[in-house]
């Protein structure tokens, strides 16, 4: 692997104390192999959201990347919408992450302006946005804060615009949560984490990623005014719903 995307070995070896997970330096240089051997499906994820981009997409309105991290989602987009007078906005509050985020656009030749922001989601005004993402960011706000966001984002989408929301999910179903928790665990074990990276990890997230289920989601997209939202992408315990204004 090149130095520009090294290996993630942060939970290799026995951590004397569990802290909770953030998105550091350390985090933010592995971070391109800790999603890929951690979150199935991701690949296919972020290129299908640009295609989603290039079919929502309005000309002249916002594009939000929230959470953009090292802005994978955003360039995805970027690529694909037709109009080149739109304007992608990414944010995410971790400075390690929108240093190198800037570093990636800047390497990009597409001509849509970006600009990418430190700051708190929660604080953001939407203005005429017609797409908005969040790639597995919700999960990391406490519950009581995502109908305040959800609220906040439908009242800045233009009609027709949409919100593509990507989530760590959990099941109601016993057996089925069993089920899912297994096969993530083995894709994890099958990219090479150990037993240790897993369960130290684990309970760096336990406090700070708090999943929900898809019934809780699509409820909590219809309390904050979105017409109908849709689950169009699932891979073991990962979806992502598409909700329209």
């Amino acid at each position: 692997m090149s130095d520009k995307n090294p290996p993630d070995a942060i939970y290799a070896r026995p951590h004397e104390q569990i802290v909770d997970f953030e998105f550091n330096d350390d985090v933010a240089r592995v971070f391109p192999d800790m999603i890929r051997r951690s979150v199935p499906g991701y690949g296919s994820l972020i290129t299908m959201i640009g295609l989603l981009a290039q079919e929502y997409a309005q000309a002249g309105s916002n594009i939000y990347d929230l959470g953009c991290s090292l802005g994978a989602a955003s360039l995805s987009m970027r690529r694909r919408i037709p109009h080149h007078d739109c304007h992608i906005i990414a944010v995410d509050n971790s400075e390690a992450m929108t240093e190198r985020c800037r570093a990636n656009i800047a390497e990009d030749i597409s001509p849509i302006e970006v600009d990418v922001m430190c700051s708190d989601i929660r604080n953001l005004i939407f203005e005429r946005a017609s797409v908005v993402v969040l790639n597995f960011t919700l999960q990391f706000l406490p519950p009581e804060q995502r109908l305040p966001l959800l609220d906040n984002i439908h009242a800045g989408l233009l009609p027709g615009g949409v919100l593509v929301l990507s989530e760590k999910i959990v099941f109601e179903n016993e057996d089925e949560s069993k089920l899912q928790d297994k096969l993530h665990l083995a894709f994890k074990m099958a990219n090479g984490y150990s037993e240790l990276e897993i369960s130290q990890k684990r309970s760096a997230l336990e406090n700070v990623l708090i999943p929900e289920t898809l019934l809780q989601h699509h409820c909590r997209l219809k309390q904050a005014g979105f017409q109908q939202s849709h689950t169009w992408f699932q891979c073991i315990n990962f979806a992502s719903i598409l909700a329209q204004k």
